[in-house]
């Protein structure tokens, strides 16, 4: 005999905020379910392990990630490139880079007392005002300072 337990899985849904498609019946308890007519016969069923709740699914995304590295492989090479590097990549994008970097490189120097105050806002100011080309410079300057110590 087919039971129909649609009202008890709208039940149990309410009553532990999932949805109807993720609520497992235990096959050999159907009669147990059947007679829950409140909350707490729903509740202690619950307890007992005869009502479950099934994991959510989800999508997986290997496929898409597969395809993702598949695409980044390809457009990267010499002839599929248009446009200057400028237009590539912006001008301020790579002075940011760069200027962060050396502006990383001075505070760990700093930190490792390679360099004083003094000569830290100093190398600080030079790069900012774009005296540095890039960091072998600055690797180079803060050589010189630590060789007049």
């Amino acid at each position: 005999m087919v039971v129909n337990l649609k009202t008890k899985r709208q039940l149990v849904s309410r009553i532990l905020g999932v949805g109807m498609d993720r609520i497992k019946f235990d096959p050999t308890y159907l009669d147990d379910v059947t007679d829950a007519i409140t909350r707490q016969n729903i509740r202690s069923l619950i307890t007992a392990n005869v009502i479950e709740v099934k994991p959510i699914k989800g999508t997986s995304k290997g496929r898409a990630h597969f395809k993702k590295a598949q695409h980044k492989k390809r457009s990267r090479k010499q002839g599929s490139k248009k446009g200057r590097k400028g237009a590539r990549i912006g001008k301020k994008e790579v002075y940011v880079k760069r200027i962060r970097a050396m502006r990383h490189q001075l505070k760990v120097s700093k930190s490792r007392k390679e360099i004083t105050n003094e000569s830290y806002w100093k190398l600080y100011k030079q790069t900012s005002g774009n005296q540095v080309r890039n960091l072998a410079h600055l690797r180079s300057l803060i050589e010189e300072v630590r060789s007049k110590k």
